[in-house]
């Protein structure tokens, strides 16, 4: 058997809506040859419990990664383990943002240091950062190898990140099979410069670009903000090009499966106070791209799929048995979900489905920093997708929606309980949320 080389391309807060002939052609050729998924959801719109789900196949409530700042679960085998036993070599490269404990001054924290060994998921080769925005700026930073040493670049972060994958490709013995995954932090605010930096050269040009109208209705940060998101999002591309012509150039593309996809979107401060965790799909709706195995010849995919889904989907491509552990199904079988399942922390305590139709999604009282589930949960938000792809009305206190709200909720208390929460109780909105 000869077994694919897999690469899994991970952007950070990139919208759905992104991927576009004109900003993106390395991913749209990419699209052209695979298939190109038009309604992904994330399972978690935050960055280390989308990881975590990653890197476990499950959910955030199931593998206890909830918030930012708790590291992977030891107990629970982790993805690139199942790449190893196999047979493979593996690889990660980037933001890792699953090793540093959530409390100051309690357990393990480096954010800004090397990541210690047994916190790197059992990745073999690493050349990445816990905290990548803590060890970089738009332009310039470090990160560190699997043995903990210190690597310096210089130049656009997306750039010198995407680097390590080539050199990685360039150095690999062609006679075994790797599992990369490569982890930007692109199109990624800066959290100390609380602003987007994006590729010097092109923010200008983009300085007129399109606000999408899910956004453009609402006050929020986007005008100051999106040329340089969208600079961002066409250097990342850039990105993949060079990746693509460096596995061409090693005679391996064909033999290569590529994924692409984000951890979740932004909404640009229209529906929090700022870029996540929420319900809505400006930043649960993401891009996803697959190049390889079953998923060939430039078809596009309109079925509902999620995040969690591509652990299963990865293990598939490399003949790997898919554990029961796993909550996600492999995207090469024929079975279809019905809705994908979000749980949200951190702004709040809540959980959300998305089917083709509707958003429905309840949030707990209290906070979502203090607790990260609830035995009771109030109906927040209901958008009839197909009438309102914008989510401008919510239609959580809507007379004529009533009959759809209640199928809706027992839907998702059966998810909850299927992976293993407390069966919610869930009770009508207090009042109905504009945005």
């Amino acid at each position: 058997m000869n077994r694919p080389n897999i690469i899994f391309y991970f952007a950070d807060q990139q919208r759905w809506d992104t991927v576009t002939p004109s900003l993106t052609p390395s991913l749209t050729e990419l699209a052209n040859e695979g298939v190109k998924f038009t309604n992904c959801f994330t399972c978690q719109p935050v960055c280390g419990p989308a990881r975590a789900c990653l890197q476990t196949g499950q959910y955030a409530t199931q593998n206890r990664s909830y918030w930012n700042g708790i590291a992977l679960n030891p107990d629970i085998k982790p993805l690139a383990s199942y790449f190893n036993d196999a047979g493979y070599d593996t690889a990660y490269i980037g933001k890792w943002h699953l090793a540093s404990d959530r409390y100051p001054g309690i357990g393990i924290h480096c954010e800004n240091s090397s990541i210690p060994k047994d916190r790197q998921g059992d990745y073999k080769y690493v050349r990445a950062a816990d905290v990548l925005e803590f060890t970089s700026h738009g332009y310039d930073g470090y990160v560190f190898d699997q043995d903990g040493n210190k690597l310096e670049f210089k130049g656009y972060r997306a750039d010198c990140i995407n680097d390590y994958a080539l050199e990685y490709v360039d150095n690999h013995d062609d006679n075994k099979p790797f599992f990369m995954f490569v982890s930007q932090l692109e199109p990624h605010h800066q959290n100390d410069r609380r602003c987007y930096e994006g590729y010097k050269p092109t923010v200008e040009s983009y300085k007129n670009y399109p606000i999408p109208e899910d956004l453009s209705f609402l006050k929020g940060d986007y005008n100051k903000c999106y040329p340089d998101y969208i600079s961002a999002i066409n250097r990342l591309d850039y990105n993949v090009g060079r990746l693509v012509e460096k596995l061409k150039e090693k005679g391996i593309y064909d033999n290569t499966i590529i994924i692409y996809t984000s951890d979740h979107g932004s909404h640009f401060k229209t529906r929090n106070l700022e870029y996540k965790r929420s319900s809505h799909d400006s930043c649960t709706h993401i891009p996803l791209i697959i190049k390889g195995g079953k998923f060939l010849g430039g078809k596009v995919r309109q079925d509902v799929v999620s995040l969690i889904d591509l652990p299963a989907t990865l293990l598939d491509f490399a003949g790997i048995d898919i554990p029961d552990s796993y909550a996600g199904t492999s995207l090469q079988s024929d079975v279809e979900r019905d809705h994908a399942f979000i749980q949200i922390s951190e702004s709040q305590v809540g959980r959300a489905i998305r089917t083709k139709d509707y958003l429905y999604s309840v949030r707990a009282v209290g906070i979502g920093y203090i607790k990260w589930r609830a035995k009771f949960y109030f109906e927040d938000y209901l958008y009839d997708v197909n009438k309102d792809p914008h989510q401008r009305t919510n239609l959580v206190k809507s007379k004529q929606y009533k009959a759809v709200r209640a199928k809706l909720r027992e839907q998702l208390k059966t998810q909850m309980v299927d992976i293993g929460e407390t069966k919610p109780i869930i009770l009508p909105a207090l009042f109905s949320r504009k945005k």
